[in-house]
This record gives C-alpha cells, sequence and structure tokens, in this order.
C-alpha cells in the first residue's frame, strides 16, 4: 500500500513514521511519500525517516518529492498536516489578537480564522491535484483548523475526512487511569473539532464516568485545563480548548506574561532538525514529545486502515453532520464517534446534547461556516462578519479592528488582497 504525507517535511514527520513501523500488520505500507516545499527539511526528515524503518525492519521504501502530482499517483491515501506560513505566521496567530483584548490561540478565536484564511485555498488545490493523480484516493486531513478544512474539503467534493488526537489522547489517558486496554474504552464525545465534550466513559459498555469523577476529578481537570469544580459541576470532561471559552479573560492574562506556544515550538525544531541531521539517529528523539500531536499516527493508522479495509470500526473523526446533531445543518462538520468503512464515516447515533452544550456548538458551527465563506472567497466585509459571529469576539468594532489587523499581516499568503 502506498502512503503520502502533504507536509512531510514537518519535524513531526518522525512520530508519524514510528506509528507506522510498531503498527505494520495493522497497516502494511509499501511506500510512504513525503511531499514538502521545503527541500532541506524534505531531505532531513526523509532521510530520518528510512533510517527508522531500516531499523525497525520494515519493508516500505520513503521517497521524497516537493510537488504532489505524479509522486502520488496509486496512493490509498494522502495526509495532509501541513502549515502555511509555519511557526512564524502561528506566532503571529498567537500574540496579534492580545493586543485587542483576545485569546491568541492557531485554532481558535482571531488566530483560527487567520490560519482558515492562509490554509484553505492551499488546501483544496493540493487536493485537486489528488483528485487528478490519485482520483480514488482518501485525503485524511489533521491541518488545523480541521473543522472548516474538513468542510471545504467535502463541499468541493473530495474523498476526505478529518482527524484530531484530542479524542484518542483522552481515551488513552483513560484507559491507563483505569488499568485497562485502550481497546475496552468507548468515548461518548461529541461536539465540533477542539470544541468537544466527553459526557460519558464507557469501559466494556458501561459508563465509568461517574467513578472517575470520584475517583480521579484531579486528573480529569488536569487535562482540561480547567478548575475541578467546573469539571464536577457540568458532569463532562471539555476538551482542553473550551478552557479559552470558559476561561477567557484568565487565559489571555497568562498569554501575555510568557512567550507564545509558536516560540517555544520554534525552538524545539531548531534541535530536533539539528538531531535528524545526525546519520547515527534512527529513533524518535525524546525531545519530540514536546512537539505536539501525541497518539495521532495511532489514529491515522487506525483511520487508514478502515478506509481502505472496511473494518466497520468506530472512530472519532471529522465528518458531515447528516442529521446526527439536529439542531446543526446536515453539512456542517461535526467532530464525533463514526463507523469507518470503504465508504467513509457514519456518525454513530448520538444522545440529545444538552442546552449548555448544544448552544455553544451552534454558535461556532455557524461562524465556521461564515469563516470557511471569507477562506474561499476572501474580501474584507466577509473577514469582518466571521470574526463578529465569534463567541470570543462578536463585538462591531473589535471585529473591525481585528480584521483589519488580521488581513494586513497575512497579506502575503492572502491573494486577493493584492489589488486592495
Amino acid at each position: 500500500m502506498k502512503l503520502a504525507v502533504v507536509g512531510g517535511g514537518s519535524t513531526y514527520t518522525p512520530e508519524l513514521i514510528d506509528g507506522f513501523a510498531r503498527l505494520r500488520d495493522e497497516l502494511p505500507l509499501s511506500e510512504i511519500v513525503l511531499i514538502d516545499p521545503d527541500e532541506h527539511r524534505l531531505g532531513l526528515v526523509a532521510a530520518m525517516a528510512a533510517r527508522m524503518l531500516a531499523r525497525a525492519g520494515h519493508p516500505a521504501r520513503v521517497t521524497a518529492s516537493t510537488t504532489v502530482d505524479e509522486c502520488v499517483a496509486g496512493a490509498a491515501a494522502v495526509l495532509i498536516q501541513l502549515r502555511v506560513g509555519g511557526q512564524a505566521a502561528r506566532d503571529v496567530d498567537e500574540t496579534l489578537p492580545l493586543e485587542c483584548g483576545c485569546v491568541g490561540q492557531e485554532t481558535t478565536g482571531a488566530g483560527g480564522l487567520a490560519k482558515a484564511l492562509r490554509t484553505v485555498p492551499v488546501v483544496l488545490g493540493i487536493a485537486e491535484r489528488v483528485r487528478a493523480y490519485a482520483p480514488g484516493a482518501w485525503i485524511v486531513d489533521f491541518t488545523n483548523p480541521v473543522g472548516i478544512v474538513t468542510k471545504a474539503l467535502l463541499d468541493a467534493g473530495h474523498r476526505a475526512i478529518g482527524l484530531c488526537n484530542v479524542a484518542i489522547g483522552f481515551q488513552r489517558r483513560a484507559a491507563a487511569a483505569l488499568g485497562v486496554t485502550p481497546d475496552r474504552i468507548s468515548l461518548d464525545h461529541v461536539g465540533l473539532n477542539h470544541l468537544t465534550w466527553v459526557r460519558a466513559i464507557r469501559l466494556d459498555g458501561e459508563d465509568v464516568l461517574p467513578e472517575a469523577m470520584e475517583n480521579h476529578a484531579e486528573e480529569l481537570a488536569e487535562a482540561a485545563g480547567l478548575p475541578v469544580e467546573l469539571i464536577r459541576r457540568l458532569g463532562a470532561v471539555p476538551s482542553y480548548y473550551l478552557r479559552y471559552y470558559y476561561q477567557h479573560d484568565q487565559v489571555v492574562e497568562e498569554q501575555k506574561s510568557g512567550p507564545s506556544r509558536a516560540a517555544r515550538v520554534a525552538a524545539i525544531e531548531a534541535e530536533l532538525l539539528e538531531m535528524y541531521a545526525d546519520p547515527a539517529v534512527d529513533a524518535k528523539p525524546e525531545l519530540l514529545e514536546k512537539r505536539g500531536g501525541a497518539f495521532y499516527s495511532e489514529a491515522a493508522v487506525a483511520l487508514i486502515a478502515s478506509l481502505v479495509g472496511d473494518r466497520g470500526d468506530v472512530q472519532v473523526v471529522n465528518t458531515r453532520n447528516g442529521g446526527t446533531l439536529p439542531f446543526l445543518d446536515d453539512d456542517a462538520v461535526i467532530e464525533v464517534p463514526a463507523v469507518i468503512g470503504v465508504h467513509g464515516a457514519a456518525p454513530a447515533p448520538v444522545d440529545p446534547v444538552e442546552p449548555l452544550y448544544r448552544g455553544l456548538i451552534s454558535h461556532v458551527s455557524a461562524y465556521e461556516t461564515l469563516a470557511l465563506d471569507a477562506a474561499r472567497n476572501g474580501g474584507t466585509d466577509r473577514v469582518r462578519a466571521a470574526l463578529l459571529a465569534h463567541p470570543l469576539i462578536g463585538q462591531a468594532a473589535l471585529a473591525d479592528d481585528l480584521a483589519d489587523r488580521l488581513i494586513a499581516a497575512n497579506r502575503a499568503h492572502l491573494p486577493w488582497t493584492v489589488s486592495r
């Protein structure tokens, strides 16, 4: 089986390769194509990937390319994990909103919109190349903001599914806390990408979340970055990204007092690239754990194996709503457990969503519709509308100010600004 990774020059790619090597029986790969426009990084990462596979005795060959086109021909799946503008653009996403008193985050709020504006056109262009050269391939998107990018791909008619590591990370931690294997744990995980709540932790089908709340409340609160009292009051475990909503002002003050996450990751990446350049290094460095994206490789392997092998198992993915959450449009993209097979993802039934969560989900989903319109079609008015609709912004003067600042800061990545 042939697999292509767009953004293969990422310092995170060795984590993927490690997963492919460990789970070789689940996903028997014969070729892994790494694609990235940065030749230097691509060369270092591709060589590192080849050494890792050789050390593991994995038969797959690694090839590298700076263009999509012919190199994806014959691929069963194409993973997209790119970052338009690199860590420098991310740093702007995380710091510029702070100047206006808004949370600075690369997938949430104003920073998330800026990233969508840069990213959606690029991903859609790549997807068209995949459709031309590998029309049967599945596109698995790990590029943030995953929900918006996945909707863009689906709206354009691509065979696409969005993937995030939040759910699998929580499942793995829950299994470890309970002392059981992960396959015995399933989650009632509902919402949008980076806007989800775990309402049940099922061990062999029985909900043990109440017991976990009683015995492991501190650990659950730490995972969510929220106070124990709030977790208990909710009776559910929010994803870490809900902290940007539930404690917005506190987070803003914290962010103002320290370096951005982008700055820290850039330093980690520089160190990792030095390690990858060493021909003696043939295993993923421990430092990679600080890069983020834990368990992504396992989630990717499971998803691709089910798409190709029609396994019909249940995995948490980003896919069309299709009536699953009746308060959202059918074409909205949601993040829920779904049955995965050769025809894609079919969301599993979801218990009615409580008003406390339903309201915020509806609000952010509406914002995502406007954000995608701005990303596809450009225009200052569309950017302003998306910001005005976002629950973390929602004031006309603030939305207008942020729109002007975001557009000016990202002009190099927004072709529609050239004539303005």
